[in-house]
């Protein structure tokens, strides 16, 4: 009866939601009425703590709840007490709860590039913001070519977040897509690669630019739905089948830290370049994985 798990399922994340929306939503408004560094130090460390008690009781669910039916891959070198950068392919919701089921307990707490109109969503908008998650504008390019200064937006979200990154250890992970793969994003977009859409570099430069030299490494994760369901719906009910995370770590390039995206083009298109045979790799990997 997939549609009663499916149910219980939507019972036991919206009830941890609201259980730990509860501090989660007192601590973002004491943050928000005491604009003081120390007491935001003490109020951002204790906001960590309760998103990772959301975490680890969501994973736990999942674990005996759902029993999932996914294949991880991961190198033996990660830590928590260092600073990542993780590079993913995007496909749903989904993905968000494998990379945390997966990655929660070997890596600090997650920074998520998220879209900016997720601001809204009740109780998770306010969390986000109290926790300094950078939110992105999305703009067509179209529209950075008319208006090259609205590429500065996406900056200053970066930088919020890269100004305490001292503080604590933390995980920055970027859908380099900037979107869920589509079939019809696919063709609109003539992507040159079979299984991915065309990768933004902006957002992983920005973190190289600001704190390059503090990253411990690039973790790669490739995300493979091709033996299961990627609708959030279907994990929910029970039926997302076989999912495949292979996660690798980079190390980071000399010439990477550091850099101008926006106003080097040199820099640009060496950074393009290499993000661009990243994802050649991850479609490549993904297109053997289909074969097989």
């Amino acid at each position: 009866m997939a549609w009663l798990k499916g149910i219980i399922s939507i019972v036991l994340l919206t009830g941890n939601t609201l259980f730990w929306g509860i501090p989660l939503v007192a601590l973002s408004l004491l943050k928000l009425a005491l604009p003081f560094q120390a007491v935001q130090g003490w109020l951002l460390k204790n906001l960590n703590r309760v998103a990772s008690l959301w975490i680890t009781t969501n994973n736990l669910w999942i674990r005996h709840w759902l029993k999932p039916d996914w294949c991880i891959s991961l190198p033996d070198t990660l830590s928590k007490d260092c600073h990542w950068l993780v590079i993913a392919n995007h496909r749903s919701w989904t993905d968000v709860f494998v990379m945390l089921y997966t990655l929660h307990d070997h890596l600090p707490m997650p920074r998520f590039f998220i879209k900016r109109e997720l601001i809204w969503v009740p109780i998770l908008g306010l969390a986000w913001w109290a926790l300094k998650f950078p939110m992105m504008r999305r703009y067509s390019a179209s529209q950075l070519k008319r208006r090259p200064h609205l590429a500065k937006h996406d900056l200053r979200a970066t930088q919020k977040l890269l100004t305490h990154i001292d503080r604590t250890p933390v995980t920055i992970y970027n859908f380099a897509e900037g979107t869920r793969f589509t079939r019809a994003k696919h063709e609109q977009q003539q992507s040159p690669y079979q299984h991915l859409l065309k990768p933004r570099a902006g957002g992983c430069a920005q973190v190289m630019t600001m704190m390059g030299h503090e990253l411990s490494g690039i973790i790669d994760v490739t995300l493979d739905y091709r033996h299961g369901r990627p609708r959030f719906r279907d994990l929910l009910c029970g039926r997302s089948a076989r999912i495949t995370l292979r996660a690798r770590r980079l190390d980071i390039p000399g010439w990477m830290p550091g850099g101008d995206y926006l106003n080097d083009t040199h820099y640009r298109e060496r950074f393009q370049a290499w993000i661009n045979a990243l994802w050649q790799e991850k479609d490549q990997q993904l297109s053997c994985t289909t074969a097989s």
